[in-house]
């Protein structure tokens, strides 16, 4: 483990060693002075003592993860990059080639006005990496580079002011305004000239149909203006000039909307007390009592193409030709001929006012025709140039909001730096996948433009902020960071993770106090697993202790059968399940982020529990979030699972292009990041997944082949192969595994007795062909949820069963009708033939979670054994209960296995003499139960 470092020292360091170009405020706080330089390390951290392969080392086998995956690698294959890439573009103001966004969340018109937008793409680079790395098909390395290439001409461009987007025009070049880049065109106060007559003509062609985007807007403020919006509230044109506000506009309203994606033309003329509004040559308007001209206006401050006085107008999406004015009103006549020519060969000539045909192809202005010298400037709503480093698909407001936010509201600041965080995970993927120079550059500028921001900021606000619901989420940012600074070795990528720190979360958590009641789920997990690389790089024992704790609190406290977590997205109290089960219930990318935490602690901590949780959560929840179907245009993955009686999966949640969606596409392609694990000192193999896949252990010159169809199968092989070998095999023994864990090496049995919960280890010089082969036999058993132990979900080894019905009620079942002497539940359901882990029970079919069907299941049921039953034969004595709930037959199949059927018997005779002395049982009952139990048959 590196030796310790304070928070303070490492922020010295970074302060020094800091060369990113400063923002406009002076550094405080904890980033003010300097010391010794931190120290880089290796992109694993030497304070793990067993470390994962990369994915490139363990190919997948055919099998039930091989073909989960293969349908999000065709989707991979398949969607088109130029959509993700729309957003970026958009923002800053490049060509987008006509590329259509995704929508939902990554776009404009998605939830939150697309104030999330980027994330996606983030999600998008790192499944491509993975999928390169899983399968080494180019095509996915041609798609990441096409994007790294991509996002480094974005940075760029945001570096330099706006430059003209030409394209064709309704005479010859017109100027593009592409929806999402903020960009306007700024006029001279000169322009209209205090013209008490005048005439306005555009040439425009919309390509958004939002309402009141403005065409032209010339005012001071949201008082005194003039404008042309291509669409009112109703969706058609109108002019309006005042100078007492919205209240006291004179306007002129349209009758029809103007087509998307085609030219029209619009003019206004004003003369002599009467206004008109010219739609493609066409009088639609007229307003005889327009008394209010731009003399009355005055010199106006903003005179905008483009853009309106009113900040929560949309800007102006769209294509302009011509734009002239002249210094009075043209006849109809005149507008007529402006239809087929342009403003410079017609009988009127060029707008005396002004005059812009838009013939431009470069540069940042356009040239003023009319003869006054009034050249135009085009420019970002939000200013510009963007800082060093910066990339998104959003300007930097979200994130100076942010900093001055006390209350969250997603429709103004949405998780700005969580954003940041899928970039910056994606192009660091890119990277470590490709090599591509250019991706890590891009990763290292977003980080170097972080900590020139947040550096400044006093630690007040810092914490203010990451405290904040939603707008100060920051998902996986920490760990990111970290992984970027054990590449760079650069002191200020350290410094800058810890600026993440959230020191109420991390100080209750160490102190192992449980505050999550009421807290965002995902909007924590993932900080820990951050904060385990900060333990990594620091030292800092607290880090390490909160993130434990923290899992303890979640798991089993706070956790579904299928190792899901959440309840429309927030957590309840300590050991509330069945109370918070809803249709909104285990978001999936709690489920995604609980795995990396548990991994990542398993990297510390060998603790069989966290590879037990794995693979629940894996088994259940993550295969079956994802939709057994082809679909290149969506990844088919859930937000939520709900576990309602009779829920039926989502897989096209929302808008679409979600948060769960994005890690559902990372989950599907990186299935064998945790089949197997090195000790540290390459003395031991960890097999931890039984999963049909190939190792390549490079360092001891062997390959691990697993073949099996687990969980069709109990049992899995696997097979030695290249050199000998010395290591110890470490096989993990799952928790559920109570019916036994048998190892053969060669056919001859390893002696020991493995214990469920724990790891079985094999040590010997293994050479090629050694063979062993594992069984462990399944058993069918029930999960009590804490807070209502009637309330079951059934497990068939690590397999969560769902029942298939449409019922909008909780199934009554009971199981111990016909149980087996060693506590298996499994004899008292029967199998359907031909579909392996599906049975049925009570005219109900139960099938493994992981499938991903839309039919309507049961996560959980009630539990109900309203009589005495052994071996199928009904003792016709009602079940009696304890105050507690718990029942005659609760109490004696508590005491199995059962070595045979007397001691079962026993075991039934002893209770029964138990509860009758007590008086929970009369005894002609007792008796009755007793002979019952001796005259049946029973299952092993």
């Amino acid at each position: 483990m590196a030796p310790p470092l304070s928070r303070r020292s490492l922020l010295q360091a970074a302060a020094l060693a800091a060369t990113t170009p400063a923002l406009s405020y002076p550094a405080t706080g904890r980033a003010a002075v300097a010391v010794q330089e931190a120290q880089a390390v290796t992109v694993t951290p030497s304070a793990w003592s067993v470390r994962p392969f990369a994915l490139d080392d363990v190919a997948l086998r055919p099998g039930l993860f091989a073909d989960k995956r293969q349908l999000m690698l065709d989707h991979a294959r398949g969607y088109d990059v130029n959509r993700l890439l729309q957003v970026f573009r958009a923002n800053a103001g490049l060509a987008t080639g006509g590329a259509v966004a995704p929508g939902g969340w990554e776009g404009l018109d998605g939830e939150a006005n697309g104030n999330l937008r980027g994330h996606y793409t983030g999600h998008f680079l790192t499944m491509l990496s993975q999928a390169y790395a899983g399968t080494g098909e180019q095509v996915f390395a041609d798609r990441i580079r096409t994007m790294v290439g991509a996002l480094t001409e974005v940075r760029a461009a945001l570096r330099k002011d706006p430059a003209v987007l030409s394209a064709a025009g309704r005479f010859g070049t017109a100027a593009e305004n592409v929806r999402g880049s903020y960009q306007y065109v700024d006029l001279p106060a000169a322009v209209l000239g205090g013209a008490s007559a005048i005439t306005l003509s555009a040439w425009v062609r919309p390509g958004h149909d939002g309402n009141w985007a403005r065409v032209f807007d010339f005012g001071d403020n949201t008082t005194r203006y003039l404008y042309l919006a291509a669409r009112n509230a109703a969706g058609v044109p109108r002019f309006a000039i005042t100078t007492g506000g919205p209240g006291g506009e004179q306007g002129l309203d349209g009758t029809t909307a103007l087509p998307l994606n085609q030219w029209s033309h619009l003019a206004v003329t004003i003369a002599g007390g009467t206004g008109t509004l010219y739609v493609n040559g066409t009088a639609v308007a007229r307003n005889t009592a327009m008394t209010l001209t731009p003399a009355a206006l005055g010199t106006l401050t903003n005179n905008w193409l483009g853009r309106s006085n009113f900040a929560t107008d949309p800007v102006f999406a769209g294509a302009y030709d011509e734009f002239n004015i002249w210094s009075r009103a043209l006849s109809a006549a005149e507008i007529t001929q402006l239809q087929s020519t342009r403003a410079a060969d017609a009988a009127t000539g060029r707008g005396d006012l002004a005059s812009y045909a838009f013939d431009e192809t470069s540069g940042g202005s356009f040239a003023d025709a009319s003869g006054r010298g009034l050249t135009a400037t085009l420019r970002r709503t939000w200013g510009g140039p963007s800082h060093p480093g910066f990339l998104a698909a959003y300007p930097e407001t979200q994130f100076i909001d942010l900093e001055s936010r006390t209350s969250s509201d997603y429709t103004k600041v949405w998780a700005p730096y969580y954003t940041a965080h899928k970039i910056l995970r994606g192009v660091l993927d890119a990277y470590l996948a490709t090599e591509d120079a250019r991706a890590l550059d891009l990763a290292s500028g977003m980080c170097d433009w972080m900590y020139a921001r947040l550096s400044k900021l006093p630690e007040a606000t810092l914490q203010r902020m990451w405290g904040l619901f939603s707008s100060g989420e920051f998902g996986g940012i920490v760990e990111a960071i970290c992984e970027l600074h054990s590449i760079t070795g650069r002191a200020e990528h350290l410094a800058l993770a810890r600026l993440f720190d959230l020191d109420r979360l991390i100080d209750n958590c160490a102190a192992n106090t449980d505050i999550l009641d009421g807290l965002h789920a995902n909007q924590h997990i993932p900080i820990f697993t951050g904060y385990l690389r900060l333990y990594d790089a620091t030292g800092e024992q607290r880090y390490l202790d909160a993130a434990r704790n923290f899992w303890g609190m979640v798991v089993p406290h706070r956790m579904y059968g299928i190792g899901g977590t959440s309840t429309a997205e927030f957590w309840k109290a300590r050991d509330v399940i069945a109370d918070t089960i809803t249709d909104t219930t285990a978001e999936t990318c709690c489920a995604y982020n609980m795995l990396k935490l548990s991994r990542t602690l398993f990297f510390h901590d060998q603790q069989p529990k966290y590879m037990d949780y794995y693979e629940r959560a894996l088994y259940n929840q993550v295969l079956g979030s994802k939709q057994d179907k082809a679909d290149a245009e969506k990844p088919l993955v859930t937000y939520f699972i709900g576990l309602t009686p009779g829920h039926v999966r989502d897989y096209t949640p929302k808008q679409g292009t979600t948060c769960c969606e994005g890690t559902g596409m990372e989950s599907a392609t990186k299935y064998q990041d945790s089949v197997y694990f090195k000790a540290a000192d390459g003395s031991a193999l960890y097999v931890n997944l039984y999963s049909p896949s190939q190792l390549n252990w490079a360092e001891k010159g062997v390959t691990v082949t697993q073949i099996t169809s687990f969980p069709r199968e109990q049992g899995t092989t696997l097979t030695i192969a290249g050199g000998t070998a010395v290591f110890a095999l470490r096989l993990r023994v799952p928790s559920w595994a109570t019916a036994g864990f048998g190892v053969t090496v060669n056919g001859q049995t390893v002696s020991g007795t493995p214990t469920p919960g724990s790891y079985f280890s094999v040590s010997r010089t293994w050479r090629s062909g050694d063979t062993v082969r594992i069984s462990m036999p399944f058993r069918l058993r029930v999960e009590k949820a804490i807070d209502d132990p009637a309330l079951q979900t059934l497990f068939h080894g690590p397999i969560n069963l769902v029942g298939r019905n449409s019922a909008t009620t909780y199934l009554q079942l009971g199981l111990y009708r016909n149980a087996g002497l060693s506590g298996d539940l499994l004899p008292s359901l029967t199998p359907v033939s031909g579909k392996p882990l599906h049975y049925t029970l009570g005219g109900t079919e139960f099938a493994p979670f992981l499938e991903g069907t839309e039919n309507p299941t049961h996560a959980y049921f009630r539990r109900s054994e309203p009589r005495v039953i052994f071996g199928n034969s009904d003792s016709g004595v009602t079940n009696p209960a304890k105050s507690d709930g718990t029942t005659l037959l609760d109490e004696i199949w508590a005491g199995a296995p059962f070595g045979s059927k007397d001691a079962l018997v026993s075991r039934v005779r002893a209770t029964v003499n138990a509860w009758m002395a007590a008086d929970l049982l009369s005894q002609a009952d007792g008796t009755t139960v007793v002979r019952t139990a001796e005259q049946a048959t029973y299952a092993p």
